[in-house]
């Protein structure tokens, strides 16, 4: 007789069989309890012996995978609704879950720009690998949220449902070509979906390689979408490309929507009669603006005179954006003004600028060219010869730019004494009187600086990224921007600028938007202070404090020293913010200092000029505060943070972009970052950071410290930290990951005795794990100790013979993922988490901390 095959595993069986419930049954029984249950809880629920406990398994399994029950951790099961739910915009990782940001509905009326949903501003929801569902990257979900304590800084949960897919068009590479169906690929690797597109007869088909834009249409399978083509770029060495990418990935604003422009149109071509009246005729002053060669937007004029009986006047013009976009009421339908909070920045790229406000603003109204009548709100601050301020004055005032300088020319004519410079800026109608000015300027200048170092404050000069792009848009060269005492002049006018109109507002009680920046952690001062004696500064104080950081920075200033620790020293601190309450700003020194300076390119800027404006009897409308103010502030960091990953992301695809023909070849470098899993080796000569994984770092086990951020050799005592320079050679560049692999082609010395950490009596490093590199147990690596293939030389081993076996396997990753902390997938060069911006930019000036 035939053995009946066993229905177990098959839920559609169980339903029929006597006495056994059905899956609706089995529900209303979850849904009847108060609490997740254990699968012998629900067999008592339902009155099951406990033969039916594989039986019961199988339909739990199965309600499971369509979605209608979770299993949670520790063998709980609950339906979906029983949890706390949230709903929020998913953002991925590149190697495998994400983060969800909570959301919620817009209170009506708040602004008039066509948004359903906005940031809370509560913590993140980690959503680990396994749980994301079929939910993409920036997509709407809902999330139901782990019961019981987070495992790290945010709290856990699963995605059960997209609400709303938020890429409408994907950007991908076609990949290959079967009859009338092309194979592509996402071009985002955080995107884990491949697309199916069915080619029109006749239709030429894009090459394999290039990239196309598509528009997802209907679901095959979990990772498999048909979809159409959109569009078609072509060549992803071209930069204009590359900008595409990053646009969509982030969701860039672009277009603006047509109740903006409309707006933006009835506005006048230049100051009328009308504008101009109650304003301060300041049209004879040498006011000058001075920006990048390649600056787009001037929305800042300086001029310094003496004063008599010594010191010096300041005067900062800033174009009056606030008279032109106002919020809604008093006849102005408040479309621009709710469309640049939307943006809230201008965001950057090598080949262009997506504006927070439309062209006829940024470029034409709001723009202070040379020799054009302009309104401005002008900032008149003395300075005794010591550079101490004295009490500010602010008017309406209409202008006229003297000159449209550039850093270089300043440079030029006012640091190298070059006479041809001098000669061809006094052609000039008022050449003559725009060289006195800035001699005075320079002057200025000169105590300022002075000034701000004494307050304590700290100095970060780290380069900033620059290229030259060839006629076809491929990048050609790339490496450090210069920078100088003309960018710094200006830096120190803004500061001023910036600080005089804080105090005002702070004194006067204006409700408005502080630009702050918190003391660093005392456990990132630990951390920080522990890593800088393992890249051998000596004489560090026993107990870290930040007020000595300044002195750290001043030591190492003109040293091979100076970028790694300002680097260090920048990671350490947090982000700056804006905020209606004031915490001072630590990086400054400064009590009380906003954002003032640059009213076109930033809302919160915005906002201080109407709170300025004010506080001086000039009526704007009602001011933002309290609640709504606070939301504001949440609203414009968001932006920040996101255009600053734009930039980063930006970079980062240069530098694959200017590697990617020079696979093979040699660079110096330095190491930038040591994790358990490699370290990251900055490049000499041009701001690219590549990654050396552990398994080829040689045959040896490591173990990793993270208080000190260095690998030490178990075997070979070679010891791997920051600070080291190295030679490597570039062994691959992956523009579709953003990752840049390098090999070393030397390995440090030994460590010397028993390493130790900071302070005179040299304590031992806390927080050392063991961590394995290598080859596998009981396999033979390549050699010269690398697995793979690359010949690596040890100090004395010139022959680069390594012989033996391997002792370990590398190659692991890190342990909890967070969101800011993991540095690796290629997310390239680090933040500037000080909030900090330095003059210049590649299509703009980026100005103020």
């Amino acid at each position: 007789m035939k053995k009946k095959k066993s229905q177990r595993g098959a839920p559609g069986a169980l339903a029929h069989k006597p006495g056994f419930p059905s899956r609706e049954e089995l529900l209303d029984a979850l849904a009847a309890q108060s609490r997740p249950m254990r699968v012998d809880g629900i067999l008592r629920v339902l009155g099951l012996a406990r033969r039916a406990k594989g039986d019961l398994e199988a339909m739990l399994t199965g309600l499971a995978e369509q979605g209608r029950l979770l299993r949670l951790r520790g063998g709980l099961w609950t339906r979906p609704e029983a949890l706390k739910h949230i709903v929020g915009r998913f953002s991925a990782l590149r190697d495998g879950g994400g983060f969800v940001t909570p959301m919620r509905p817009v209170n009506e009326g708040e602004n008039n720009r066509d948004s359903r949903l906005e940031f809370t501003g509560a913590r993140d929801v980690y959503i680990p690998a396994a749980q994301t569902g079929e939910a993409w990257h920036q997509d709407i979900v809902r999330v139901a949220l782990s019961p019981g304590a987070a495992r790290g800084p945010s709290p856990e949960g699963r995605i059960i449902e997209v609400v709303e897919r938020g890429l409408a068009e994907i950007p991908a590479h076609a990949a290959h070509r079967t009859g009338n169906t092309l194979f592509c690929r996402p071009a985002d690797a955080r995107l884990t979906v491949n697309f199916s597109v069915e080619l029109a007869a006749g239709d030429t088909p894009p090459q394999p390689g290039t990239l196309v834009l598509l528009a997802p249409q209907q679901r095959l399978a979990s990772d498999l979408w048909t979809a159409r083509i959109v569009g078609d770029y072509g060549r992803e060495d071209d930069v204009a490309v590359q900008e595409e990418l990053v646009k969509l990935n982030h969701e860039v604003p672009r277009d603006f929507p047509a109740g903006a422009l409309a707006e933006a149109q009835q506005l006048p071509d230049g100051p009328t009669v009308e504008d101009m009246r109650d304003r301060e005729d300041v049209r004879s002053l040498p006011l000058v603006t001075i920006d990048g060669a390649d600056a787009r937007d001037f929305d800042d004029a300086v001029q310094v005179e003496d004063r008599p009986g010594g010191g010096w006047l300041l005067r900062v013009a800033i174009a009056d954006v606030s008279h032109y976009v106002r919020p809604r009421g008093n006849g102005s339908t408040g479309a621009l003004d709710a469309e640049a909070l939307a943006r809230g920045n201008s965001w950057y790229f090598p080949k262009s600028v997506e504006p927070m406000l439309p062209e006829v603003l940024s470029n034409g109204l709001c723009s202070l060219r040379p020799d054009v009548d302009r309104l401005a709100m002008m900032a008149e601050i003395p300075f005794t010869a010591q550079g101490k301020p004295g009490k500010p004055r602010f008017a309406q005032v209409v202008m006229r730019s003297a000159a449209r300088l550039t850093y270089n020319q300043v440079k030029a004519c006012m640091l190298d004494n070059d006479t041809a410079a001098i000669a061809n800026l006094r052609e000039n109608p008022r050449g003559e009187e725009v060289i006195t000015m800035l001699q005075r300027a320079f002057a200025l200048y000169a105590a300022l600086r002075d000034a701000r170092r004494q307050r304590g404050s700290l100095d970060f000069d780290l380069p900033e990224a620059d290229s030259r792009l060839d006629e076809a848009g491929r990048v050609v060269w790339m490496g450090h921007r210069q920078r100088h005492d003309a960018h710094r002049l200006i830096e120190e006018f803004m500061i001023a600028a910036n600080e005089a109109v804080a105090r005002y507002l702070r004194d006067v009680g204006m409700p408005f938007l502080y630009r702050v920046h918190p003391l660093p952690d005392p456990e990132r001062l630990e951390s920080l202070f522990d890593t800088l004696a393992g890249v051998g500064m000596q004489d560090l104080p026993a107990r870290p404090d930040a007020a000595a950081m300044q002195g750290i920075l001043a030591r190492v200033q003109g040293t091979d020293q100076e970028f790694l620790v300002n680097r260090l020293c920048l990671r350490a601190m947090p982000q700056a913010r804006y905020q209606p309450f004031n915490e001072g700003h630590f990086g400054l020194a400064s009590q009380a200092y906003c954002h003032f300076t640059s009213p076109i390119r930033r809302y919160a800027d915005l906002l201080t000029h109407r709170a300025l404006k004010t506080a001086m009897g000039i009526g704007v409308g009602a001011l933002p505060a309290g609640q709504k103010l606070l939301r504001i502030g949440d609203q414009i960091n968001r932006r920040e943070r996101a255009a600053m990953a734009c930039e980063r992301e930006m970079d980062r695809r240069m530098g694959c972009l200017a590697l990617l023909p020079r696979v093979g070849e040699h660079f110096k470098g330095m190491v930038a970052g040591v994790t358990d899993f490699g370290i990251f080796v900055e490049l000499a000569n041009m701001p690219v950071e590549g990654m050396i994984r552990i398994d080829d770092l040689g045959d040896d086990w490591y173990d990793f410290d993270q208080h000190t951020m260095s690998l030490v050799g178990q075997r070979s005592g070679v010891m791997w930290r920051m600070g080291q320079s190295l030679e490597v050679a570039l062994a691959e560049v992956n523009l579709g990951r953003l990752e840049i692999r390098l090999m070393p082609l030397e390995l440090p010395k030994a460590a010397q005795g028993n390493w130790r950490g900071r302070g005179k009596s040299a304590r031992k490093p806390a927080g050392r794990s063991a961590h394995k590199g290598g080859a596998k147990p009981g396999h033979t690596s390549r050699p010269g100790g690398s697995r793979s293939g690359w010949k690596i030389t040890s100090p004395g081993d010139e022959g680069g013979k390594s012989g033996g076996q391997s002792k370990g396997n590398g190659g692991g990753k890190g342990g909890n993922r967070s969101k800011t902390s993991r540095r690796g997938g290629g997310s390239g060069f680090g933040g500037n988490s000080s909030g900090a911006k330095r003059s210049g930019g590649q299509t703009g000036k980026k100005r103020g901390r």
